[in-house]
């Protein structure tokens, strides 16, 4: 499976929101199907959102690119550190998640 083809299928055909508040939120609450978090990711903010995932079992997964990366995967003209699938429309995104995360 191709992570970043499946990331960017979901940005155009499914739901999903940007940004690390965002990523908390709906991981507090069991919104999302699965939390994409950039390499560079600041730690704190990193921990908090697994940790929050975790409660919550909110699967996340980490991209092996940048936030600057993957803002232009998703093809937005800014960083993205965090990435919260809601609905991963006609993508196989949630293919990614292997039973230890």
């Amino acid at each position: 499976m191709d992570l970043d083809k499946a990331i960017r299928l979901a940005v155009d055909t499914g739901k999903v929101e940007f940004g690390s508040k965002t990523a908390k939120k709906v991981s507090m609450h069991a919104k999302a199907k699965l939390v994409v978090i950039a390499s560079n990711c600041p730690k704190e903010t990193s921990v908090a959102i697994t940790r929050y995932a975790k409660l919550s079992n909110v699967p996340t997964l980490k991209y092996s690119g940048t936030s600057l990366e993957l803002g232009s995967l998703c093809g937005v003209p800014y960083p993205v550190s965090t990435l919260s699938v809601i609905s991963e429309g006609n993508s196989n995104i949630l293919e990614a998640i292997t039973p230890s995360q």
